[in-house]
Parts: C-alpha cells; structure tokens; sequence
C-alpha cells in the first residue's frame, strides 16, 4: 500500500549538472546535496522544469536519479523524482525505476506534443505512469505555460482518484489561485504543493504547506524568512522578502533564466555547469552585468541574513 506524503516547507528542484562537454557531471550532486542541507532543505524534486528532464535521454534520467539516491543515503535528504515524458512508456519505466531506488514519491508533467485534450485522457496518461510504481506517492505536475495542457484539476482529482489509487496530489505550478482553492478543499486527503516561487505568500494565505521550487536552489534564506515572518502574523515582513523574490526572479529573466540561474549556481560556489540547447547560456560578459545587477538589488545580502 502507498503511504500518503504530506510535504512541509520548501522543496528544491536541482538543475542537473553538466560538464563543459555537455555530458552529466553527477561528481556535483554531492554538492548540490549539501547546500541543500546546509540552507535548510531535506528533499530534492529533481530532473524537473529545471532540472532540464525533456534534454535528457532516459538512460541518463535513471543514472540521474541513482546519484542522488546515493548521494542522500544516510541524510536527512530525502529525493522526489519527477519521471514525466512525451513518451508514456519511458514514463513508465523511470517510474519504476525510481520506485526501485528507493525515491519519497514521483511526478509527472503531461506530454506536451501530442496533448490529452481532455481530463479523462490526462487521467489516462498518469495511470500509465503511476502504475509502473504502485507503492510510491505520485503527484501530476501541473504546469500548463510549459506543457499546454489546461485542464480542470479540480476534476482530475476528483476523477482520478479512482484510476490512480496512488494519486497523492499536484505539484502546483500555475498562478490561478481559483482552481488551486478548489483543489485544496476538495473532499479527501491530497497534496498540493505550491510551485509558483514569485507567489508563495498568496499560496501561504490560501493555505499551501510546502513549496517546489528553483530558486530555493540560491536564495532559501529569503524564503525562510518569508515562512516565518507569515507565521509570525507580520504580514509587512513577509511581503518585503516576496518582493525581494520577484525582483530576483525579474533579473535573472532579463538573460534567460536558466543559464542565468546555472550562472548565479557557478558564482554561488557549486558549479552546475552550462544549459543543455534549446535553452541558451550567458556569455562572459553577460556573467559580469548579471552579478553587478543582482549585487545592485542586494542579493548576496539577502542571502546571508
């Protein structure tokens, strides 16, 4: 039987690190793994949206997904491993693969080619991916700016309940606050984490428990301070560390955010190594401006308060 997964707090999404060459440079995970204890983190949702998972083939998926099993082994960390694939039955097959390593739980993104046009379709990919790890929790990863898929999750949930008896809940990376209401206060027990980072604290006041997100990755510290703050009742406090989180979020943008942030990964002391194409890198010149942009906002500050 499942166990039902409850997340509190925030919860990283790693990049997965390549060397110059663009091969895997799983030699980083230690590191990443360590900076993630060190701030304050105890699980990994890796080879998402930043972990670049659509720009990796699946044998490098499954040798991903071992490192930081191996990596976590005798810590506090813990590794959720998103195995979502336009291909349903590579799906299948990292999903039982993650299940036989021994990962907290798994998630999948719909295929985002050929689109489930309907909720009953969606329902049908995610059995298909969820059965191949019966005993772990699984969460559909709804992130529709990305994928294209724009469904009702409320009824997902409510429908595919029945199909999927491991669903455990979404990872929520959509900014419609309407429908994530909807979803937390359906009957039955499910799991929503919050995945919109620029958001959390309208998230925390609609009552979200945990977050998954990138830039837990570099600027934890914030967040934690906007956890507490929001707990504190000092809602002044906890809007000025969101704002700081927008503004972060805005300058990495302005040159791309994923080599920005793998930049800003390098300049942080763990080095991830260069984007893999159709996303894009920053030239030397473009590493300079962004260090003196984020050291004009006060980032390196924020970040050790």
């Amino acid at each position: 039987m499942m166990t039902r997964l409850a997340l509190k707090g925030l919860v990283a999404a790693p990049h997965t690190p390549f060397a110059t060459d663009g091969a895997l440079n799983l030699a980083i995970v230690e590191k990443q793994a360590e900076q993630f204890l060190k701030n304050g983190i105890s699980v990994a949702f890796i080879a998402s949206s930043t972990g670049e998972s659509h720009s990796l083939k699946t044998e490098e998926r499954r040798t991903l997904a071992a490192r930081w099993m191996e990596v976590a082994h005798g810590t506090p960390l813990k590794v959720i491993v998103h195995v979502g694939s336009n291909c349903l039955a590579d799906a299948h097959t990292l999903a039982a693969h993650a299940q036989q390593i021994g990962a907290l739980a798994i998630a999948a993104l719909a295929p985002s080619y050929f689109k489930p046009r309907s909720v009953a379709g969606l329902i049908d990919c995610c059995a298909e991916i969820a059965s191949g790890a019966p005993y772990l929790p699984f969460y559909f990863y709804d992130i529709p700016a990305l994928t294209g898929v724009s469904l009702s999750m409320s009824d997902f949930l409510a429908q595919g309940k029945e199909r999927i008896p491991n669903l455990n809940g979404i990872k929520w990376t959509n900014p419609d606050l309407y429908a994530y209401q909807l979803c937390r206060n359906m009957a039955g027990t499910f799991d929503m984490p919050w995945g919109n980072d620029e958001y959390m604290l309208a998230a925390l006041a609609l009552g979200s428990q945990s977050a998954v997100g990138s830039t837990y990755n570099f600027a934890a510290p914030i967040y934690h301070r906007l956890l507490k703050a929001f707990d504190a009742g000092d809602l002044e406090a906890a809007r000025q560390e969101q704002l700081r989180s927008v503004r972060v979020v805005q300058t990495l943008s302005n040159y791309g955010y994923m080599g920005a942030t793998k930049s800003l990964m390098k300049m942080l002391g763990v080095d991830v190594g260069p984007a893999r194409l159709p996303n894009t890198n920053l030239t030397a010149t473009q590493v300079t401006a962004l260090r003196q942009d984020l050291e004009h906002l006060g980032f390196f500050y924020w970040i050790k308060q």
